[in-house]
């Protein structure tokens, strides 16, 4: 049994960040933007001593192998079929986490392939037809407005490399060692324009790509401290979701949990993970 370094899909190749125990019950942790699988470096080390094997992946527009340049290569189903590779090449069902823009792809993967996931724990981001609802119920289309500013071309590449950059990331509550490696791993690497092609990606998105009712054990987790989600999309997720759930939020936490509340996450995901009856 050896550990798990790359895999290919769809011509691209993705690293990945494997650790645990080699027989571990494997889980996967898809991170969001603009960060990397470094995301989840406090998280792990609370997961492994569970008996529990991880697998972080520098997802599509991250890893430097994988990085196509047109937006529609970016569309959810290919994101979502680059985690399903990914499964496929760990060769069983896996526990499956996502943060921020991994949350999204996660309640794809979890709507649309339930065969490959035993149990969901999304984080930040709800089931996309909640945070889509959320865009006329509250606040949610103001704390979006990024969301159109990154269609335009060019300029938010240009700006991410400035200090005004740094300085809105430390406004929506990332830390220092954070906004050190966004600098060092996607600015300076060349991966912004890929994790900025997630949004480009966006107009291209059909109701059908927004998956639908997931059915595998899933908990959503949420903070109150995060200024770009509402807690309206949150609160309407059990909706999209028919199988044992739980809603969990934290108070006092940013946008960043994994790097916020290591902690607190781990016992979220252990908690889902307990549920389970063994591989």
């Amino acid at each position: 049994m050896t550990r798990l370094l790359r895999y290919r899909h769809d011509g691209l190749t993705f690293d990945v960040k494997d650790e645990g125990p080699l027989d571990g019950d494997p889980v996967v942790l898809l991170h969001g933007f603009p960060q990397r699988a470094t995301c989840w470096r406090l998280l792990t080390p609370l997961l492994h001593p569970h008996g529990l094997r991880t697998y972080a992946p520098d997802q599509r527009g991250y890893s430097p192998g994988a990085r196509p340049g047109r937006r529609r290569d970016y569309r959810l189903p290919h994101l979502a079929d680059d985690v399903a590779a990914l499964v496929q090449t760990i060769g069983r069902p896996v526990h499956l986490v996502g943060h921020d823009w991994g949350a999204v792809v996660a309640w794809a993967v979890a709507a649309q392939r339930p065969d490959d996931v035993r149990a969901l724990t999304a984080v930040s981001v709800p089931h996309p037809a909640a945070f889509l609802r959320a865009f006329a119920t509250s606040t949610q289309a103001m704390r979006s407005w990024y969301m159109a500013a990154f269609q335009v071309p060019f300029l938010p590449e240009r700006i991410g490399r400035t200090r005004w950059s740094d300085a809105s990331l430390a406004r929506m509550g990332m830390d220092e060692a954070s906004r050190a490696r966004f600098r060092s791993e996607i600015v300076d690497d060349g991966a912004l324009p890929g994790g900025l092609m997630w949004y480009r990606a966006l107009p291209l998105v059909t109701p059908g790509h927004l998956g639908g009712t997931v059915r595998v054990p899933t908990t959503f987790v949420w903070s109150d401290g995060d200024p770009t989600i509402a807690r309206a999309g949150g609160l309407r997720t059990h909706e999209h979701v028919d199988a044992p759930y739980e809603y969990v939020e934290l108070e006092g936490v940013s946008h960043w949990i994994p790097e916020d509340a290591p902690d607190l996450l781990a016992r979220a995901i252990l908690d889902r993970v307990a549920t389970v009856a063994p591989a």
